[in-house]
């Protein structure tokens, strides 16, 4: 039914005329429309719960920069705050819990999320995928398991999760019992969001690049493929895991259908070592600050380098917010209008 079905046919590995393209945090700070959208709440959490400004933002970047997909406007940060443990989210700083994780009894005082919890980000879909009227297909999320505990028990963002860190290595029982009831709740909310018409799901292991190999298969990647099995029967899902490079051919052992890259890989390593999956990324946002022609000459390399089939354009993270619109646009076009020899 949908009218650009090319980001589920590269996610699936069925042919397609060109490769689909559409950015991490495209609804955002860059789009002068997202910001006067923005300016209609009190605060970014406000913002969040709101259906209509939600389904509003989702659109713009379809409507303003021509990508092939949407995804829905929300923050990883809703399952902790569903699950009990609310968040406030700082101007300039990010996000910052005025309590965080440390016991057993903390544990204990969670519950486990369902559909009910969140039910301004399943209207928000449901608004989202009636005003796309089949145009693109919808992009559905959630932060990884680790990425969440790692917010939960340190208590903001940091650059090294020490706490976090810590905690799973003095309190790996503990840390598994968190672990399963974040994974619990993020498999109820994302069976809520295919429900309410997500068409595929991204799953965002922010902060995987901060564990060693052996933590993050512990830690983090058990847990993920836990969700994709889940899911995978009803939607395609997305593995996106920040830095974690030496993991690629583990997790395309999950039942992920693709697997999101950073910047720092490069596309012919990664095509040797993923053989049937689609592969997403992977282009570093700084390029969008260069000059029209370096931009053009850096993506036509990497489009020849991941090829036409199995692959879905994307940059390597998000959209920095002091990034041109026109400049995001002229990336989109490029790859839309690309040929492949």
């Amino acid at each position: 039914m949908l009218k650009n079905d090319l980001l589920l046919r590269a996610a699936k590995g069925l042919d397609i005329e060109r490769s689909p393209i559409w950015l991490m945090r495209q609804a955002g700070r860059v789009l002068p429309e997202y910001r006067a959208t923005r300016a209609k709440a009190k605060n970014f959490i406000d913002f969040v719960k709101n259906p209509e400004l939600a389904a509003e933002v989702t659109i713009q970047p379809v409507d303003i920069l021509g990508v092939d997909a949407a995804i829905i406007f929300s923050d990883i940060l809703v399952i902790p705050e569903s699950m009990g443990l609310p968040y406030e989210m700082i101007e300039s700083k990010g996000p910052h819990f005025p309590k965080t994780v440390k016991t057993e009894t903390d544990i204990n005082a969670l519950n486990i999320a369902d559909a009910n919890n969140l039910r301004y980000v399943i209207e928000a879909i449901k608004l989202a995928k009636k005003e796309l009227n089949n145009r693109v297909p919808l992009i559905g999320f959630c932060g990884a398991p680790f990425t969440i505990l790692a917010y939960m028990v340190e208590g903001n963002g940091s650059k090294t999760f020490s706490k976090a860190k810590q905690f799973l290595y003095t309190q790996p029982v503990l840390a598994h019992k968190l672990l399963e009831k974040i994974t619990e709740s993020s498999i109820n909310y994302l069976k809520a969001q295919v429900s309410a018409g997500a068409d595929l799901i991204q799953i965002f292991d922010s902060w995987a690049g901060v564990l060693s190999e052996d933590m993050f298969y512990e830690f983090s990647l058990k847990y993920i493929s836990k969700i994709c099995d889940a899911i995978a029967p009803t939607a395609p899902v997305t593995v996106f895991a920040k830095d974690a490079h030496y993991a690629i051919e583990k997790i395309a052992s999950t039942t992920c259908s693709v697997i999101g890259l950073d910047w720092t890989i490069n596309p012919t390593q990664a095509k040797l070592l993923v053989k049937n999956k689609t592969l997403q990324g992977n282009a570093d946002p700084c390029l969008l600050y260069a000059n029209e022609q370096t931009i053009v000459s850096t993506t036509h390399q990497m489009l020849k380098s991941f090829g036409k089939q199995r692959y879905i354009c994307n940059l390597g993270h998000g959209l920095y917010p002091d990034i041109e619109k026109e400049k995001v646009k002229f990336f989109v076009d490029i790859v839309k209008n690309f040929k492949y020899q």
